[in-house]
């Protein structure tokens, strides 16, 4: 089982939250009467769902019992719920779909996509972002890796491309009869390198990437695994004025249900 540390997945919140912010600035909707995000995580980011439509009933999903359990500690006004996204599906009234930086974890999420463009109510928005790096130096890495004999634990773990890009989803939504909206975007971030302190690269993927190595590694191999991670990482990120620049790319579609043919 994969765990999740809120706290680590936050150590980069500012660059982690710019997507959700940029999506959601998409989504054109005045009045809805619900809104969902699946994949909520600690909840930081539903909060900013609340802000904007103080009159919808909003709520947030996510497996990973630690991030529910700090979402509703930490932000008040919203009703959080563990599930999973796979079994989730809309009551008549949700409005608003947003699932960011999640659906890269379940094989299968097209189909979820065209299934709940079928059941969401007509003029409904899905909001969507996955990233789509898995051809960066941070992910080819990692999974060259995972490959080598020595961690065999390993093998089969890690998904080469679990994402479609922009015109890949917006093929798939037009299809399902949805309005569509959906670009690609590669932030720069420039990540602080401070002395004595971990790559800022292997800090980012400790929060996400990594996930499924720590759960399948025990304690000290999962130490070896990381420092090995972190020799590719240097190489491949080499910091400047104390700066690594950390080039992500990022898969974005918004669509309206219910408008098409």
């Amino acid at each position: 089982m994969t765990t999740w540390d809120p706290t680590t997945y936050l150590r980069y919140g500012d660059e982690r939250a710019r997507p959700f912010l940029d999506l959601v600035a998409r989504i054109d909707a005045d009045r809805p009467r619900a809104v969902v995000d699946l994949g909520c995580g600690p909840g930081n980011l539903t909060a900013t769902l609340a802000a904007r439509w103080p009159n919808a009933r909003v709520e947030g999903i996510d497996s990973a019992p630690e991030m529910v359990e700090r979402a509703r500690r930490e932000v008040p006004g919203v009703d959080f719920g563990l599930g999973d996204v796979r079994d989730w599906r809309p009551a008549p009234d949700v409005d608003v779909l947003v699932s960011n930086a999640a659906l890269q974890w379940v094989p299968g999420h097209e189909e979820l996509l065209t299934r709940w463009a079928g059941e969401l109510p007509a003029g409904a928005v899905i909001a969507v972002q996955v990233p789509g790096n898995f051809g960066a130096p941070s992910h080819r890495a990692l999974r060259e890796l995972a490959a080598e004999p020595a961690w065999a634990p390993l093998a089969g773990l890690l998904r080469e491309s679990p994402v479609r890009d922009a015109a890949g989803y917006a093929t798939l939504l037009t299809a399902a009869g949805c309005a569509v909206d959906a670009w690609e975007t590669t932030y720069v971030h420039l990540l602080p390198a401070e002395p004595g302190v971990d790559h800022p690269v292997l800090r980012w993927m400790d929060g996400t990437a990594l996930r499924p190595v720590r759960a399948a590694l025990d304690d000290e191999a999962f130490a070896a695994f990381r420092r090995q991670l972190a020799v590719r990482l240097e190489a491949a990120y080499p910091a400047r004025d104390s700066l690594v620049y950390f080039p992500f790319h990022r898969i974005f579609v918004v669509a309206r249900t219910g408008v098409g043919g």
